[in-house]
């Protein structure tokens, strides 16, 4: 399983950037992949690197076509190996 952090921000759109936001969140939800926003950015499982991918540019060009003239997007992947992994199993193992 592939878990991400992507936050997407358009630039030069004043301070206030949650429309924007607003519209990448539905592009995941109408992708059906399992994600979790917070304050800062979004947390996304994907079965594939090509399903994130996917996923990814979909959300990236929809804040584009919503009027944005420019959008940064940062994406973190952790691609792990050894054993399954989800958002679940990975905030149940930090658990305080």
């Amino acid at each position: 399983m592939i878990i991400a952090e992507l936050s997407i921000t358009p630039l030069g759109e004043g301070t206030s950037v949650g429309k924007y936001v607003k519209i990448a969140l539905q592009v995941l939800k109408e992708s059906r992949v399992k994600f979790e926003t917070h304050a800062m950015a979004t947390v996304v499982e994907c079965e594939s690197l090509e399903k994130l991918f996917e996923v990814v540019k979909k959300a990236h060009y929809s804040v584009l076509e919503a009027g944005a003239k420019r959008v940064i997007t940062t994406l973190k992947i952790d691609d792990r190996r050894d054993k399954e992994a989800t958002i679940d199993s990975k905030l149940d193992s930090i658990k305080v």
